[in-house]
C-alpha cells in the first residue's frame, strides 16, 4: 500500500469518528431538549423532538414510552393505542399489552383495561421468565396488586424462583407491613448477602414512620423464627433490632446467648457496650464490660475493656476523688506495658493527668514517650491530638495550632484530619481570633462526618451573629472565655463566667445561647434540678429562637432518663414533635414520644 493509499484510509476512519462523535453529541442535546419540553409540560413540542429521536433510534423503549406518555397528556388515546399496537406487532413485548391496558385506564375504561392486564398475566402463565419485564411495568404505572400477582404466578410455575424483596417491597407500598416483614425475613435468611440492604429498609421504617405497631411485628416475627429455628442468625437478628430500639440490655441477652454457643469472638459485644457507653447508658455498659473480663483471655478485648470502665469512671460527674482511678490506670499500664497496644490507656492517662489531675506537665511527657514507639500513623495522629488539646489546656495556642496542622496535613479528606481542623478552628476561636475562626468553620459545615458539621455550624452561627448583634464583639470573647473554661474542665469557674455574661448583657443577641451553655454545664455535673431551670428559661422567654428545640429536647432527656419523670419527659418531647419539625432532634424525639405514649397513634 501507497503512502496516500495509506493516509487516505486513516484520514477516512478520522473524518468517521468526528462524525460519530459529533452525531452522538447532537442525540445527547435533543434529548435534552426533549426531557426538557417534556419537564416543563410542552407536550407537543416535546413529542416532536421525541418523535425525531425515535426515527433514528426506532429501538429505543425509552423515547417509544415519552411519546406514549405525550400522546397521553394531550388526551390523544386513539393516536396512543395505534402507536403501542403497531409496537406490539413489530416486537412482540408483552409488556406492552400493560400500556395499552393503562391507556384504558386513563379513559376511565376499567373492563377494556383489565382485560389486556391479565393478557399481560397469561403470557407469564406460558413462560415464567417474562414476569421480570412484566412485573417492572406494573410497578412502574403503580399498579401494586397486578406486580404481586405477576409474581405469584411465575413462583406457583417455578417454585426455584425468588422474588422474596421485590414482593416486600411491594406490600410495604400497600402497607401491609406483617407480609412485607415475612417476605424480607424470608429473604435475609436464604440470602445473607443482602442482610443490610433488607435492615436499612426495615429502619426506615422504624425511623420514618417510628410506629410502635410495626416494631412490635417486627420483634415478634424474629421471636417466633428462635423459637422454630435454633440458628444463631435469629438471635443477631434480634440484638440487631434491639439496638435500633436503644434496648441495650436485651441486645446483650441475645448476644450472650450467641457466645454461649459459638464462643470464639466477643467483638460484637465489645462493639455494644461502646454504643451503650455513647447512648449514655452507663449501667449496662458496666454489665457488659464486666461480662467480657469474665469470659475473655485476649489482651486486647481485656484492655479495651478496661480502657471503657474507666473513661466512665473519669466522666462520672458523682465521682470526686480522683485517686483510685490514678491508682487504676498506672496498674494498668503495669499490667499491659508502655507499648503500642496500649497507646489508647497511655493517652487516657495523660488526658486524664491534665484535665482531672490538673498535671499537664506528666499528660506531656507521657505522650512524648508514646510518640517514640513504633506506631502506626492513626495512632501517631492520636497522640498528636491529645498532644495538641493539652498545649490548648495551657494556653499555649499556637505550639496547639502546630500539631493540629500537621495532623491535618497528614490525614488530609479523613474524618481525623476534619477533627484536627475543628479543633483547629475552636482554638482561634478560643484566643479570640474570631475571623480566621469563621473561615474554617464555614468549610466544615459541609464535611461528610455530620457530628463535625454540625460542631461547626453551632460556633459559625454563634460568632456571625453576635458579630452582626455587637460589631465590638466584647459579649463573643467573654463568652470564648467562658467556652475555654468547659474545655479546661472547670465548671464552677464557667458559671461565674456565663452568670456574669448574663448580667452585663442582658436582652442581647448572646443572652439565649449564654442561658443554654449553663443549662448544659450544670446538665454535665450532675445538677440536673439548676439544668432544667435555665432550659426553661428558654422555653419561656427565648421560644423564638434557634435553642428552643434543644431547651425542649434535654428537658425530655433529663426526665426520661435521669429523674425517671416519664410523664414530663412525654410532655416536652410531644412539643418539640409538634412544633419543631425541622429540629435534627426531631426524628429521636418522636421516636421516644411514641414510646413513652406506648401506641401507634399518628402523628
Amino acid at each position: 500500500m501507497s503512502f496516500n493509499d495509506l493516509y487516505g484510509s486513516k484520514m477516512k476512519k478520522i473524518i468517521f469518528l468526528f462524525s460519530l462523535f459529533y452525531s452522538l453529541i447532537g442525540f445527547s442535546q435533543n434529548d435534552q431538549l426533549a426531557m426538557n419540553y417534556f419537564d416543563k409540560g410542552e407536550f407537543e413540542k416535546a413529542l416532536v423532538s421525541f418523535q425525531d429521536l425515535l426515527t433514528s433510534q426506532p429501538g429505543n423503549g425509552f423515547y417509544f414510552q415519552k411519546a406514549i406518555e405525550c400522546y397521553q397528556q394531550l388526551k390523544k388515546y386513539d393516536v396512543a393505542e395505534k402507536a403501542i399496537l403497531d409496537r406490539y406487532n413489530k416486537y412482540k413485548q408483552s409488556s406492552l399489552l400493560i400500556e395499552l391496558g393503562a391507556n384504558y385506564q386513563l379513559q376511565k375504561d376499567e373492563s377494556k383495561a383489565k382485560k389486556y392486564f391479565e393478557q399481560a398475566l397469561d403470557k407469564i402463565k406460558k413462560n415464567p421468565s417474562e414476569v421480570y419485564g412484566i412485573a417492572a411495568v406494573f410497578e412502574r404505572k403503580v399498579l401494586i396488586d397486578y406486580a404481586l400477582q405477576s409474581y405469584e404466578i411465575a413462583l406457583e410455575i417455578d417454585s426455584n424462583m425468588n422474588f422474596n424483596f421485590q414482593m416486600a417491597v411491594l406490600y410495604g407500598q400497600k402497607g401491609e407491613t406483617d407480609k412485607m416483614i415475612e417476605k424480607f425475613l424470608e429473604e435475609s435468611y436464604k440470602n445473607p448477602q443482602n442482610l443490610i440492604l433488607i435492615q436499612n429498609q426495615f429502619t426506615r421504617f422504624m425511623t420514618e414512620n417510628a410506629d410502635v405497631t410495626f416494631n412490635e411485628a417486627l420483634r415478634k416475627a424474629l421471636l417466633i423464627r428462635i423459637q422454630k429455628n435454633q440458628d444463631v442468625f435469629w438471635n443477631q437478628y434480634l440484638s440487631w433490632f434491639y439496638v435500633q430500639q436503644k434496648e441495650f440490655g436485651k441486645a446483650f441477652i441475645q448476644e450472650k446467648a450467641i457466645y454461649k454457643r459459638n464462643p470464639e469472638s466477643l467483638s460484637k459485644i465489645v462493639n455494644l457496650a461502646q454504643i451503650s457507653i455513647e447512648e449514655d447508658e452507663k449501667e449496662t455498659a458496666k454489665e457488659i464490660l464486666a461480662f467480657i473480663l469474665e469470659n475473655s483471655k485476649d489482651t486486647d478485648l481485656q484492655m479495651q475493656a478496661h480502657y471503657f470502665l474507666t473513661e466512665m469512671k473519669i466522666n462520672d460527674p458523682a465521682i470526686k476523688d480522683y485517686s483510685e482511678i490514678e491508682k487504676d490506670l498506672v496498674s494498668l499500664l503495669n499490667q499491659y506495658g508502655i507499648t503500642p497496644y496500649s497507646i489508647k490507656l497511655q493517652i487516657l492517662k495523660a488526658h486524664f493527668n491534665t484535665f482531672q489531675m490538673k498535671n499537664p506537665t506528666q499528660g506531656k511527657a507521657i505522650l512524648k514517650t508514646a510518640l517514640g514507639l513504633p506506631i502506626n500513623e492513626y495512632q501517631k495522629a492520636d497522640v498528636k491530638m491529645e498532644l495538641a488539646d493539652i498545649f490548648l489546656f495551657e494556653e499555649k495556642f499556637n505550639q496547639a495550632s502546630l500539631y493540629y496542622s500537621q495532623i491535618e496535613e497528614d490525614l488530609k479528606n479523613d474524618v481525623v484530619g476534619h477533627e484536627a481542623t475543628l479543633k483547629s478552628a475552636k482554638t482561634s476561636y478560643f484566643k479570640g481570633d474570631f475571623v480566621w475562626a469563621l473561615k474554617q468553620f464555614k468549610e466544615l459545615k459541609t464535611v461528610s462526618s455530620q457530628l463535625i458539621a454540625n460542631d461547626a455550624l453551632e460556633y459559625f452561627l454563634l460568632i456571625n451573629d453576635n458579630t452582626v448583634a455587637d460589631s465590638t464583639q466584647t459579649a463573643l470573647k467573654q463568652f470564648a472565655r467562658g467556652d475555654y473554661l468547659i474545655y479546661q474542665n472547670k465548671p464552677q469557674e464557667a458559671l461565674l463566667q456565663f452568670q456574669d455574661i448574663l448580667n452585663n448583657f442582658k436582652g442581647k443577641e448572646i443572652e439565649s445561647v449564654t442561658i443554654y451553655r449553663l443549662g448544659k454545664i450544670y446538665e454535665k455535673i450532675g445538677d440536673y434540678q439548676s439544668a432544667l431551670s435555665q432550659y426553661q428559661k428558654i422555653i419561656d422567654q427565648h421560644s423564638e429562637g434557634i435553642y428552643i428545640d434543644e431547651a425542649l429536647f434535654f428537658t425530655a432527656e433529663i426526665y426520661n432518663k435521669k429523674l425517671i419523670d416519664i410523664e414530663k419527659a412525654k410532655s416536652f418531647y410531644e412539643k418539640l414533635v409538634f412544633h419543631h419539625q425541622d429540629s435534627i432532634h426531631f426524628v429521636d424525639a418522636r421516636k421516644k414520644f411514641r414510646e413513652l405514649r406506648g401506641d401507634n397513634k399518628e402523628l
